[in-house]
């Protein structure tokens, strides 16, 4: 369980963002090789820049990759049958976290919900296909650090960020 647990969680969580960066970039891409107008490149440029701030560097570096490489390292250290099985959720902060970060899991994760199915039904192409360039690149900003903080997790000897467990 001590190399499973971190493996599955690893993995499942790269398997949920790169799902996810998979399923858009066919639209994001379609926006971006047709011919968008002087107006729709600005919007695509500004909500790249946006979304590479706002999700990949504040959203993804700064809170949820060394989060959850901490529990990653957590479920190493600290293995269990329940969290070994559902690794990737454990990881994520669905359970067995503080009481904020599973607030913070379960509310990111309706709200995403919410949003795709906005996208989706009220945005046609090229401004759906904007919407999902950003997220691509949000998306695979926030898969690079969640590996990058995970492989420092696993192989410091010491790792500064918290887990966010109950007892943390």
């Amino acid at each position: 369980m001590k190399v499973l647990g971190p493996i599955w969680g690893t993995l499942g969580i790269c398997l949920i963002l790169g799902s996810a960066i998979v399923r858009l970039f066919p639209k994001a891409w379609e926006a971006v090789g047709s011919e968008l107008s002087t107006l729709q490149w600005i919007v695509l440029g500004v909500w790249v820049v946006f979304m590479l701030f706002a999700e990949g560097y504040r959203g993804f570096q700064k809170k949820f990759s060394p989060r959850t490489a901490a529990r990653v390292r957590y479920l190493r250290d600290q293995p269990d049958m329940l969290r070994t099985l559902l690794a990737p959720l454990f990881c994520m902060g669905f359970f067995h976290a503080t009481r904020k970060t599973k607030i913070i899991a379960y509310a990111l994760t309706f709200g995403i919900i919410g949003l795709v199915l906005l996208v989706r039904f009220f945005f046609a192409q090229p401004w759906r296909g904007i919407i999902d360039s950003g997220v691509v690149l949000g998306l695979s900003y926030g898969l690079i650090s969640f590996l990058i903080f995970t492989f420092q997790a696993m192989t410091r000897a010491d790792y500064a960020h918290s887990a966010e467990t109950p007892e943390a």
